[in-house]
């Protein structure tokens, strides 16, 4: 009997150290689009399936899309402060916050959010240190580039004067003020109450968030260029990531690479290109397509934009003509430079 008290106190011990050895981390991803956003549903939950098998099962990572765990803007923070391990950010919701970044948001740089995804991850590697120190940079991401949708025409940029608009992101917003606009910034969410409510006249979006955030019916004049992305990123938090055991913290190192990236934009990029064709065969839709003089009239309106950027890293000690061109380098480099 002792001598089978004591096997079976030792098979038991040593299944508790295998349970210890192959201990299980539920870890927290939260983002501000529905749940059944194409980010999520063909990004998102491939990337924690891969995660989890990369892993052996070790990692599993829960979904809080919408809102739930804070507001579109607070994500950053809440990725630093621990209220979500993983957070979905949009550093444009932030002003001035993350000025290097900002220059992936200046207009008619992004030719598709695949290649580009990956050149701009790649790119922004080299800086994440400067402006996201309290995070780990996972990688960058992009929707299809986006437009303007109003409630009237719109072709050239004088078509914007006088009209409130909800811009993307901060540059976009000092676009639409440059344009004799006046800017009205809430996150993408806050789309159709903007518009239905009568706040803004135009909104800045890829053409299927239109029907995601349930615009479309708000918004049916669509100036058919694509001309601006809006900067997203996945950023983790240090404590999270740095309490993991070494293989662990591997794998997740292994799923934010600019490879990653690019699989990450892929689906997403299709699913928004893919509104563009449902909003072309809707009737109750019209598609504004400028000519060359009419693209180059949005390309100069646009200048001043890069010049203010350029400024401001002269004013911040930085070498802002090098970080430009190492950005387009870098998009270039996987095909996704906007070609003039």
């Amino acid at each position: 009997m002792n001598t089978r008290t004591l096997a079976v106190a030792t098979a038991v011990a040593l299944c508790l150290g295998q349970t210890a050895l192959a201990q299980e981390y539920t870890l927290s991803l939260a983002h501000w689009v529905p749940g059944t956003h194409p980010l999520q549903t063909l990004g998102i939950e491939p990337w924690i399936q891969s995660i989890s098998e990369a892993s052996g099962g070790r990692i599993a990572i829960d979904i809080f899309p919408a809102q739930q765990l804070g507001a579109a803007a607070d994500h950053y923070d809440m990725a630093r402060d621990g209220i979500a391990d993983i957070a979905f950010i949009n550093p444009g919701y932030q002003p001035g916050r993350f000025p290097i970044l900002a220059a992936a948001e200046l207009p008619f740089l992004f030719a598709n959010a695949t290649g580009a995804v990956r050149g701009l991850t790649e790119w922004y590697q080299n800086y994440d240190d400067q402006e996201m120190s309290e995070t780990y940079f996972c990688m960058a991401l992009t929707h299809d580039p986006g437009t303007m949708h109003g409630k009237s025409p719109i072709l050239v940029p004088e078509d914007v004067r006088g009209h409130t608009v909800r811009p993307a992101n901060a540059t976009e917003a000092r676009f639409v003020n440059l344009l004799g606009g006046a800017s009205v910034q809430v996150p993408a969410p806050a789309m159709r109450e903007a518009l239905s409510n009568g706040t803004a006249d135009i909104t800045q979006s890829p053409w299927e968030s239109l029907y995601i955030f349930g615009a479309d019916s708000l918004v049916t004049h669509h100036l058919d260029m694509p001309f601006y992305a809006s900067i997203n990123a996945f950023v983790m938090n240090r404590g999270m990531i740095d309490g993991l055991p070494e293989d662990l913290r591997q794998v997740m190192m292994d799923h934010c690479t600019p490879e990653m990236a690019e699989q990450m934009s892929t689906g997403w990029a299709g699913a928004e290109a893919a509104g563009r064709e449902r909003i072309a065969a809707d009737p109750a839709h019209t598609m504004y397509t400028p000519n060359a003089e009419q693209v180059a009239m949005w390309q100069e309106a646009a200048a001043p934009l890069t010049e203010e950027w350029l400024a401001l890293m002269e004013s911040q000690g930085q070498d802002g003509p090098a970080i430009l061109q190492g950005l387009r380098d870098s998009l270039a480099r996987y095909d996704g430079l906007y070609a003039e």
